[in-house]
């Protein structure tokens, strides 16, 4: 492809101690890729517009290089009635298979795409069936009462708390590493 130029990966950052939750600091360059699929202990609340849409304390986590950790919620940890199928087609992941997207709707109020699933996983990624992540920077994601931020660049739906060090990619420049 002309004028593409791969980006060298930073140089992680390496925080040593315990971050402000009470975690250890956690690099996103020591996750592995292909990503882990890992238990998330903490309380999950998803909210929009003052709305409970999902709680949970039976997610996952999606680990992946360079990313901030992808929760994932049990469908049977969502509130009947928020989620709705999303128009517009979905996306490919080269590890977990195809994502379909899923508007959030509040009282007639609709956050376009707020949420993804995998209906069937690809092989190595089964576990994703009927679990629900979402993107934090359109709805109001908590982690054992600590609000998420959102991975930077809005396509990638990582969320990222305070014991997370990066650099996260999703920046202007990251496409390569």
């Amino acid at each position: 492809m002309a004028g593409f130029r791969r980006q060298p990966a930073p140089e992680p950052e390496r925080r040593q101690g315990i971050a402000e939750n009470g975690l250890p600091f956690e690099s996103v360059w020591d996750y592995p890729r292909p990503p882990a699929i890992l238990p998330e202990p903490r309380q999950v609340l998803v909210k929009a517009l003052d709305a409970t849409i999902a709680s949970s304390e039976r997610a996952l986590r999606v680990c992946e290089t360079a990313g901030a950790p992808v929760v994932y919620i049990p469908e049977a940890d969502l509130n009947a009635g928020f989620l709705l199928p999303a128009s517009g087609g979905g996306s490919f992941c080269e590890w977990k298979g195809a994502a379909v997207y899923l508007d959030v709707n509040v009282e007639g109020q609709v956050i376009r795409r707020a949420a993804w699933t995998y209906p069937r996983p690809s092989p190595g990624f089964e576990k994703l069936a009927g679990y629900v992540a979402f993107y934090p920077g359109l709805v109001e994601c908590r982690l054992a009462g600590e609000t998420v931020s959102p991975q930077p660049g809005g396509f990638y739906g990582g969320w990222i708390t305070a014991e997370i060090t990066g650099p996260v990619k999703g920046t202007p420049g990251s496409e390569g590493w």
